[in-house]
């Protein structure tokens, strides 16, 4: 019966075909900012941030250490006089029936009322039957593209001094699409959707981001080799979108072959585009090349500017409420939330207070191999502005 459930699925997609693009048929970075005749709330905000008004933003503290690196991400903006207003969230302790999950339906609204947000860690409970609080945001939201920017900090040593890649992750099906179920006792099935629309889209925006930033290079990652159709399908849409961009060099490496060539030499890449599931684990590889994922920042990317910037660390239950947190990933990605407002100076300002503070070394947290706490930590930030 699951199975026949999920045919019928396929064959209502194949029938209809994904979900339109809003704004008759944009993809990517072209529908990013465009009205369409109308104000988003993400337009809207942006509209404010360049005529210097204050900027309503959705604040999900998250759970575990979540609350202690919100307030410090507060404190920051409040010393660097960021014209933010935030419109705080947490997440429930029932299932919101409207979601599916612990998020409610208020706070989701918040999101698109406001076009923009920052996310502290959440934690799900494993195997428990709960929808993923990150997979609903996602869903709900229409954040289509995961960007995670990875670089070496200066005064910081790892293995490796030249780190300087950005990852971006499509964030709405491949094996993350949750269609599951059981064949016969004891075989289960999990599908692997791969779409025209979706494909397009990331590429889409993995090329403009490069072309904005001045970058020199996509690489596409895939195992078409082995899932023909599916990445095949996603290399096919790579390469529609590379010709549009002559002047951005492209290549496509197989999952495994990069994962051993970023390890050997991260250098070798500059923007890496992928499906969901190997966006997943190789955004988490780079964040192990530069320190970990309480240094990566992250910025999830939907349609009409809507963003949504988050710590994708866990939530540390067993160091909440003790002082010793480390919130810089948090403090990045909120660097990463007033880029894309267009707030620069103010980006740029936070940024070298944080990269002073740990270049400096006199106040990291204890995972950066020092003894500060959160708040000393928080504070050095606050004087290096």
């Amino acid at each position: 019966m699951a199975a026949c459930g999920v045919r019928s699925l396929l064959r209502t997609i194949s029938r209809h075909g994904p979900k339109p693009l809003v704004g008759g048929g944009l993809t990517g970075a072209d529908s990013a900012l465009s009205s369409f005749g109308r104000w988003t709330g993400a337009e809207r905000q942006l509209g404010s941030a360049a005529q210097g008004e204050t900027i309503r933003a959705t604040l999900f503290p998250g759970d575990g250490i979540g609350p202690e690196i919100a307030n410090s991400v507060k404190q920051v903006f409040k010393a660097a006089s960021v014209p933010i207003e935030w419109e705080e969230h947490v997440v429930g302790n029932e299932i919101d029936p409207r979601t599916g999950s612990f998020l409610t339906w208020e706070s989701l609204e918040s999101v698109r009322r406001n076009g923009i947000g920052l996310k502290g860690p959440m934690a799900t409970p494993i195997g428990k039957g709960h929808r993923s609080l990150n997979l609903t945001l996602r869903k709900e939201l229409g954040l289509y593209a995961n960007v995670r920017p990875c670089y070496s900090l200066p005064g910081y040593k790892t293995r490796y001094d030249d780190v300087n890649l950005v990852t971006i992750r499509e964030n709405t099906e491949g094996e993350y699409s949750g269609l599951e179920h059981q064949v016969v006792r004891g075989v289960v099935e999990s599908l692997k959707i791969i779409t025209r629309q979706a494909s397009l889209r990331v590429a889409e925006y993995a090329f403009y981001y490069a072309k904005t930033h001045g970058r020199q290079r996509v690489s596409s990652i895939h195992k078409a080799n082995i899932m023909k159709k599916t990445d095949g399908l996603f290399l096919q849409c790579c390469r529609e979108v590379a010709e549009k961009y002559p002047e951005i060099q492209y290549e496509e490496v197989i999952i495994d072959n990069c994962c051993m060539m970023l390890v050997k030499n991260p250098a070798l890449f500059d923007v890496l585009v992928m499906p969901n599931l190997y966006g997943d684990i190789i955004s988490d590889l780079c964040a192990g090349l530069v320190g970990g994922l309480g240094l990566t920042p992250s910025l999830n990317i939907g349609e009409n500017g809507l963003a949504l910037a988050e710590a994708v660390h866990g939530s540390a239950p067993d160091i909440a409420g003790k002082n010793l947190a480390n919130p810089t990933a948090l403090l990045l990605s909120a660097v990463a939330m007033l880029q894309h407002l267009g707030l620069q100076e103010k980006a740029d300002q936070i940024h070298s207070a944080i990269l002073k503070t740990i270049e400096e070394g006199k106040y990291r947290t204890r995972d950066l191999g020092g003894q500060a706490s959160t708040a000393e930590y928080t504070n050095a930030v606050c004087e290096h502005l």
